[in-house]
């Protein structure tokens, strides 16, 4: 109790505000570093994923593969590709972004399939063409499983950035590996405190967007949970 006592006081402690290693400054890094980091991965798993999604080619490969990625040591990675290109940002970015792919993924091409193939079938009845079903129908009625792939891949990105610092990438995980070499418990407790703060926060945020973006018929079909008094019998009553 008393550790956690002193790693909150160590939180609100106006000296450890300001300058480049601020609470402040560090959590800067570490929102930025999360947010190229999930940038990338969308721009490179979303259109995977609709693809697969959209045409069904692929999935038997891709997904298979995605999941054999969610296996790999990000820490091992981390380091292994630090050994090639250097410290600094880029190799904590290159390993966040495999980290945060599959659910992404997974996000992207499952929002297509759970729509209901009558609704795809209906479109084309109409006449619309293969990319007006794709961005009138299919995206949007997909966009809530894919902002909850996003809200997941958020979580693992924010939560394992603290390694970043491993290989002088900055963030949150300054504090953590300082403590360490320092045995100053309070500190390592005190930016996890943070980390913690910043992946509820992140899920918060997206768990609202995802609400947000689900179609106003999708919404108005969806069971309202109302609890209604049961109706007893006189004969039950008397």
């Amino acid at each position: 109790m008393n550790l956690l006592l002193e790693a909150i006081h160590w939180v609100f402690d106006p000296a450890n505000y300001g300058g480049p290693n601020g609470i402040e400054t560090r959590s800067g890094e570490h929102l930025a570093l999360s947010g190229l980091v999930l940038l990338i991965a969308v721009v490179i798993a979303v259109p995977f994923g609709y693809f697969i999604g959209h045409t069904g080619h692929g999935r038997a490969l891709i997904v298979p593969l995605s999941g054999g990625v969610r296996a790999l040591p990000t820490l091992g990675l981390l380091i292994l590709v630090a050994l090639n290109v250097g410290i600094g940002v880029v190799a904590p970015v290159v390993a966040l972004v495999v980290l945060a792919i599959p659910s992404i993924l997974a996000g992207a091409y499952s929002g297509f399939e759970a729509i209901d193939r009558r609704v795809i079938d209906a479109a084309r009845a109409v006449g619309m063409t293969e990319w007006q079903i794709l961005a009138r129908v299919e995206i949007p009625l997909g966009l809530p499983l894919l902002i909850g792939g996003l809200r997941s891949a958020s979580l693992q990105v924010i939560a394992t950035a603290t390694l970043a610092d491993y290989v002088s990438g900055g963030g949150l995980g300054h504090f953590l590996f300082l403590g360490l070499q320092t045995n100053n418990y309070p500190e390592m407790l005190g930016g996890s405190i943070v980390v913690i703060v910043l992946a509820l926060a992140s899920e918060g945020l997206f768990g609202l967007l995802q609400r947000l973006v689900v179609p106003a018929g999708v919404a108005a079909r969806q069971p309202k949970d109302v609890r209604l008094r049961p109706v007893r019998s006189q004969t039950a009553l008397g």
